[in-house]
């Protein structure tokens, strides 16, 4: 597809073949829209969201998008993706049939549906491409409105390379001179976190161009019903800069009005590039000539007047109106365009639809005759014909229909000798496909944690015992000093130095962008650190306590646990989310969701340390590593004493793997963060009754005991409990599950493996609150005591 031409003196030759080009694109868009419904509709894909409709304006952006540039958008934009030259005809479609090698699809390999985007921003190998020299789009996602807070990070990564000294900025930025543009459907600006993004774009003053698509409707549902005054840029004009005050450059324009948005376009980027002012574009009067989605007429809900307006009122009818009578270009020449666009799109179709079909045949051939083969020689010929017939009877066969075919017949021949031959090759095949669509939850490359060794904690003879939290403190700061990169930002975490003063002076230090305050507003805290960690930068996201993670989860879950995933690997945020929590006494802070998070986040590494030093550990693993974190500081640790190391910045703990703290004979101990250090008293205790636990600290929960070593432990003592802070069912299910069936620990077992957890309730308020609700070291005591009662009643009589 051709480039469009962007400098700005043309002459008149140029200029028309620029506009021609920009029609051919948008034409070429709106055929891919309408024979991608057809495909939908007779099967060959499962779902369908097109773009048809907002051609023009997408084609005007494109213009003043310059590399380096960031978009972070909506699933309507594939006319500008097609603009800056990274969607064809045939990728369009791939994407559409789910095809499954990123060389056809490279939008995210078949894992997204059609009209989700993205560039690569890395090597097949997990390094990071040259981003100043190629257009950049981060991956979309669905949840509307769920690309804003990412957008916000992408916008102050560009603040961050202009006013922060010392960045190696190779690859990643010209001085800043980047600009984040973000799009979205008027109705999604409903959305509580574009607001929270808007506010924080405002007060943060970062270069983001900001596109409201506007066509009144949200699905069926009329702005009416979405938006105050049915117009998102008039409820916003407070937002708009003057003379004394910052804030936004508002701008409106028509949708189908190309010269106007073309105008717009260049003004909206040289206020952002330039003056570093977030810009709203509200493009008004757009049409969706075929409704939502495939899955909906639009002539259920709009009237025959509102129709007859769209058709009025196209976008590229307009244009192409324009164009005529402008004299830029003839009828004629303009309907050649339309019919050759036409067959553009049906010959990429086909390009495609061969390309997707191809290989599935042939591993559908190849299973046929395997399979007659087996038939030949089975006392279960017929059955097995049949479904060797069955499945080489499918026109248009998906790896479904191979596999599912493959394993039934296994299931006729277990006695006979041909089931080794069919079993390998279900298990070869599975080998050979599975990742197609399971790889890359987690970095592949030389940065992955798994790489990163264990570097211990050095001590003076004479290190003397100080609070927890100036571990952490001089930790921070020697990271600060090692890596410019590094960038910390939270609530309270810059003047006052966190609430917990674990970045004491940090602010004074390192200046007022490297440690920064922001506002209450936890998605847009996640969305800054992914947006940046994306851009090369290395953020640390404090989200202060742990239950107000709860405002950002599905930020996390949506967007960060995906991304390496929905992008097959190219593109990544390797963001730390830094917070505290687990004992304390109240209902709010005190809570321990911990299964709630380790099953919504899938993708990032959760890590809970015991201690500050454990905790300071892992931050200087994860400067390492290339992977986004989760670290939970315990809560009531920062004023207990731990010994201040040498090594500060240099000592990493490991990810993935468990320590025993205390040895013992009889039972094991499972458990982490802040309840440990009542695990240990418990422990303590049951010496003097003749019972020696062992405890293993789990440090990780994702990844989980990689090396199984508490298996190790289970053989040796034959008895598990598992101590947990969340309520019944929560992560101690989770641990559970990975000792008993992953370890397989079953085997060793002389007792049943029983777990020890909170109440199902949030934890009532003041220490009598925290004793009720959570597991005490004299819960623990009788826990175990029970458990050995059972095993041994003359030696451990009942207690009640």
């Amino acid at each position: 597809m051709e480039k469009a031409i962007t400098s700005e003196v043309v002459s008149f030759e140029d200029f028309k073949n620029e506009v021609l080009n920009d029609y051919k694109i948008g034409r070429i868009s709106r055929e891919c829209s309408l024979l991608g419904r057809k495909e939908v509709l007779t099967g060959k894909a499962k779902f369908g969201i097109f773009g048809d409709g907002k051609e023009v304006p997408q084609l005007a952006m494109a213009k003043s998008f310059l590399e380096g540039d960031f978009r972070s958008g909506y699933y309507r934009d594939q006319t500008f993706m097609m603009a800056i030259g990274h969607l064809t005809i045939e990728q369009f479609f791939a994407g559409l049939y789910g095809h499954t090698d990123i060389n056809f699809d490279p939008m995210s390999a078949g894992r997204q549906m059609g009209g989700h985007f993205a560039t690569h921003s890395l090597d097949e190998n997990g390094n990071w491409n040259n981003l100043t020299e190629q257009k950049n789009s981060s991956s979309d996602i669905s949840p509307t409105a769920g690309q804003m807070p990412r957008l916000l990070g992408l916008a102050q990564a560009s603040k961050i390379y202009r006013n922060v000294s010392g960045i190696d900025q190779t690859n990643f930025s010209k001085n800043g001179n980047e600009v984040a543009w973000g799009t979205i459907g008027n109705a999604s600006t409903s959305e509580g976190l574009f607001f929270e993004t808007i506010n924080a774009a405002g007060v943060l003053q970062v270069p983001m161009v900001m596109s409201v698509w506007d066509d009144e409707y949200g699905i069926s549902v009329h702005a009416r019903h979405q938006t105050t005054k049915e117009n998102i840029s008039e409820i916003l004009k407070g937002f708009q800069r003057d003379a004394d005050n910052k804030g936004y450059e508002i701008l409106r324009v028509m949708g189908w009005d190309y010269p106007s948005l073309v105008e717009t376009y260049q003004k909206a980027a040289e206020i952002a590039r330039e003056e570093h002012v977030p810009v709203l574009v509200h493009v008004q009067e757009l049409t969706q000539p075929q409704g939502h989605s495939t899955s909906g007429s639009h002539e259920r809900y709009k009237n025959e007047e509102r129709l007859a307006w769209e058709a009025e009122f196209d976008c590229l009818t307009k244009m192409k109106t324009w164009l005529v009578d402008n004299n830029i270009a003839a009828l004629e020449e303009l309907d050649a365009i339309d019919n050759q666009a036409k067959k553009d799109v049906l010959e990429g179709k086909k390009t495609a639809w061969s390309n997707f079909i191809n290989p599935i045949k042939a591993e559908q051939q190849e299973l046929v005759s395997l399979l007659n083969s087996i038939a030949s020689e089975s006392a279960n010929k017929v059955f097995i014909e049949k479904i060797a017939n069955d499945v080489a009877s499918i026109k248009e066969p998906i790896r479904k229909d191979i596999l599912t075919g493959a394993r039934k017949v296994l299931r006729l021949i277990i006695t006979e000798n041909s089931r080794a031959s069919l079993a390998s090759w279900i298990e070869n095949y599975t080998e050979k496909i599975q990742p197609k669509f399971s790889s890359h939850l987690f970095s592949h490359s030389k940065k992955s944690v798994t790489n990163i060794k264990e570097t211990a904690a050095t001590y003076d003879a004479t290190a003397e015992e100080v609070d927890a939290r100036l571990v952490l403190r001089d930790n921070f700061d020697a990271i600060f000093s090692k890596y410019p990169e590094t960038l910390i930002f939270g609530e309270d975490s810059g003047n006052i130095g966190d609430v917990n003063q674990g970045l004491e002076g940090m602010q004074e230090k390192y200046g007022e962008l490297r440690v920064a305050d922001v506002g209450i507003r936890e998605a847009t805290i996640l969305g800054q650190g992914i947006g940046m960690a994306m851009r090369g930068l290395r953020p640390i996201a404090e989200i202060q306590y742990l239950d107000y993670l709860l405002y950002a989860i599905q930020i996390m879950s949506d967007d960060l646990a995906t991304l390496q995933y929905r992008t097959a690997g190219r593109q990544k945020a390797p963001l730390i989310i830094r917070t505290r929590g687990h004992r304390l006494e109240g209902v709010w802070h005190s809570g321990s969701p911990m299964g709630m998070i380790i099953n919504a986040i899938r993708g990032i590494h959760v890590l809970v340390p015991r201690n500050m030093t454990k905790a300071a550990g892992f931050y200087n693993t994860l400067l390492e590593s290339d992977e986004p974190a989760l670290v939970i500081e315990c809560l009531n640790g920062y004023r207990l004493k731990e010994k201040m190391p040498t090594n500060l910045g240099e000592f990493k703990t490991a990810i993935g793997l468990v320590e025993t703290i205390k040895t013992g004979t009889d039972i094991t101990l499972v458990g982490y963060g802040s309840t440990l250090r009542l695990v240990e008293q418990a422990a303590n205790e049951l010496e003097s009754v003749g019972i020696s636990a062992e405890i293993i600290d789990i440090q990780s929960l994702l990844p989980f005991d990689i090396n199984h070593d508490i298996v190790k432990s289970v053989a040796k003592t034959n008895r598990l409990l598992v101590i947990d802070e969340d309520v019944p069912g929560g992560a101690s299910a989770y641990i559970l599950q990975e000792i008993i069936e992953n370890q397989k620990a079953y085997q060793y077992l002389d007792s049943a493996p029983q777990t020890l957890t909170a109440k199902p309730h949030r934890p009532a308020y003041g220490t009598d609150g925290d004793y009720f609700s959570k597991p005490s070291a004299e819960d623990i005591f009788e826990k175990v005591y029970a458990i050995m009662n059972e095993a041994n009643p003359s030696k451990y009589p009942n207690l009640y």
